[in-house]
């Protein structure tokens, strides 16, 4: 069983030439005036319908005759505003219909273009989106592990300062009875100074201060 969608019936005033315009685009491209309106409801999204111009009413001065064809004036010719017969499903304005049927007409004169990605590229974009998505997830879970390790190798800061040697070899990482060499402490120092450095993201200026008052005293050791 089929859902039949309702349709409602819209008279939309509008200029002769606006009417004539989109009565000759229906009749050409074999559809009816509703089937255009439609048509642009279903690839363009409807801010952007609403947003676009309305060629609006009819001026004072753009009026047909018709004549009755009921009622007690039937057969006399009457003076009316232009206008469309357009069936749509209810829930429009007559605004929105005219500015749908006006973007039809430019699309047909190449003035405006709708464009339309090819499944491939959708498929592209959905596989791109992932990607960035796992990157991310990488990027974040990565920046933990920094935290981590900074926060392993964050000492806590000595009360009274470095005052002993291993006050020293503390501040540096090393356990108090380690012999680290010359070169061995001066790496630990670069690497440490690189973390702790006030100007880094992760900085401390009073750990800074007692990184370079430990390579001091030790230096003053002799290692």
């Amino acid at each position: 069983m089929t859902n039949r969608v309702l349709k409602h019936s819209y008279t939309v005033p509008c200029a002769s030439p606006f009417r004539d315009a989109v009565e000759t685009l229906a009749e050409r491209r074999k559809v009816n005036v509703g089937d255009l309106a439609r048509s642009i409801l279903l690839v363009v999204p409807g801010d952007t319908v609403a947003a676009y111009g309305d060629p609006g009413e009819p001026p004072t001065d753009d009026r047909e005759t018709v004549v009755l064809k009921s009622g007690p004036a039937e057969g006399r010719p009457w003076r009316r505003k232009p206008r469309l017969q357009v069936r749509m499903p209810p829930g429009h304005d007559i605004p929105f219909i005219r500015k749908a049927l006006a973007m039809a007409l430019a699309m047909d004169k190449g003035e405006v273009a709708v464009s339309v990605a090819k499944g491939s590229q959708i498929e592209e974009q959905r596989i791109g989106r992932e990607e960035q998505s796992s990157r991310l997830v990488e990027i974040n879970e990565e920046l933990e592990r920094l935290r981590t390790i900074v926060s392993v190798l964050a000492f806590e800061p000595l009360p009274d300062g470095v005052r002993t040697r291993g006050d020293a070899l503390h501040v540096l990482g090393f356990p108090p009875s380690s012999e680290p060499d010359t070169r061995t402490l001066r790496a630990k120092f670069r690497m440490l100074a690189t973390i702790h450095h006030p100007d880094s993201h992760y900085g401390s200026h009073q750990r800074m201060s007692q990184l370079n008052q430990a390579m001091e005293f030790l230096r003053h050791q002799g290692i």
